[in-house]
């Protein structure tokens, strides 16, 4: 048999081959043709046994007609398997019960990237923010004595704080889960007195906090806030304004329209309400910001003198201002979160847009 002759054979494979990948519908079919024709035993690689019935001069010949003959195999083969898996996803997109929403396969064998929680990112970002300003990092106890939750933070027994409908407390009498991070307040006074560091002391206290409310789009019986507090001689309004500003636009990377207005906490007198523009809605109103244009960011004031006191310092001679941010609430402004309870839900779907 001559070169010819198996050239021919060669050419009717090929086009066999590509009229079956053009029929074939589905990556069954296709798997079937190539092991046919492009597999180790399939027809077009088993030409390379003719080889030997050709005369030496011509079997480089017919290598490299065997080679491009397997090159234009393969590659209609690729184009016939996009060809099938473009048409079996437009199938899908069709089908009325298919979910968009839906996560992707990922190939066996590969895992699903992790990240950070949203919460910690923002927690991160904030301590790095507040001690390049010279704050240090405390920490507090989430099971809390009621007499730093409430007694040294000024709260007279009668208040409604105190009561069942806000404060989760244990079977151990004067012991509940913390309603808020200020009882670091009082606890870092102390430490910082203990340590004898000089003063303004400068410090933030980052936590899990715990309140038995109504859960609803902007409210969660378990959330996070950020303490912070500046004691020493001379601290006044202007120094809380300008540290809340600046702390906001290190959060969010520019001006955000806020607005002062007076607000009641025992432990801090005047007290005030800094409240955000709401970026959901650009404040029309929607049922984050309860339809009022404004979400409550920044509860702050001038710490009372009974907390100065209470922290060790003498309130004749110290003065300072205390804030409690809302980092659930800042988490949720800062990335279009529309409700606070996916941050706590354990959705992956949700989680996983943050890698």
């Amino acid at each position: 048999m001559d070169i010819v002759a198996i050239q021919a054979e060669l050419n009717a494979l090929e086009a066999d081959c590509l009229r079956e990948l053009e029929a074939a519908t589905d990556a069954a079919q296709l798997d079937a043709v190539e092991r046919k024709y492009l597999g180790k035993q399939g027809s077009i690689k088993a030409m390379l046994s003719r080889l030997g019935q050709l005369p030496k001069e011509q079997r480089a010949e017919l290598g490299k007609l065997l080679n491009q003959s397997s090159a234009r195999a393969e590659a209609a083969a690729a184009a016939a398997r996009d060809r099938v898996k473009k048409g079996a996803l437009a199938a899908a997109l069709e089908d009325k019960g298919f979910d968009v929403t839906l996560p992707g396969r990922l190939p066996a064998g590969v895992l699903r990237p992790g990240s950070l929680h949203p919460l910690t990112r923002v927690r991160r970002e904030l301590e790095d923010l507040f001690t390049s300003m010279g704050y240090a990092v405390l920490d507090g106890p989430e099971v809390e004595l009621e007499h730093y939750n409430f007694d040294d933070l000024n709260t007279p027994p009668d208040h409604p704080a105190r009561e069942s409908q806000d404060t989760f407390w244990t079977t151990t009498p004067g012991i509940c889960l913390r309603s808020h991070t200020s009882p670091v307040q009082v606890r870092g006074m102390r430490w910082w007195r203990k340590q004898g560091f000089e003063l303004p002391m400068r410090a933030i206290a980052p936590g899990r906090v715990f309140r038995n409310e109504t859960v609803d789009a902007s409210h969660e019986h378990t959330f996070h806030q950020l303490e912070g507090i500046v004691v020493g001689e001379g601290i006044s309004i202007a120094h809380l304004l300008h540290s809340m500003k600046t702390l906001l636009r290190g959060v969010f990377g520019r001006e955000l329209t806020v607005r002062l207005r007076p607000g009641f906490f025992p432990f801090v007198e005047p007290g005030f309400e800094l409240d955000a523009q709401c970026l959901h809605c650009g404040g029309k109103g929607c049922a984050f910001c309860k339809h009022s244009g404004w979400v409550e960011l920044l509860p702050c004031g001038l710490v009372h003198p009974h907390v100065i006191a209470a922290g060790g310092f003498d309130p004749g001679k110290h003065t300072g201002f205390a804030f409690g941010l809302g980092l659930s609430r800042l988490v949720c402004l800062r990335h279009g979160i529309d409700d606070v309870r996916h941050l706590l839900s354990g959705d992956v779907r949700v989680l996983g847009s943050f890698v």
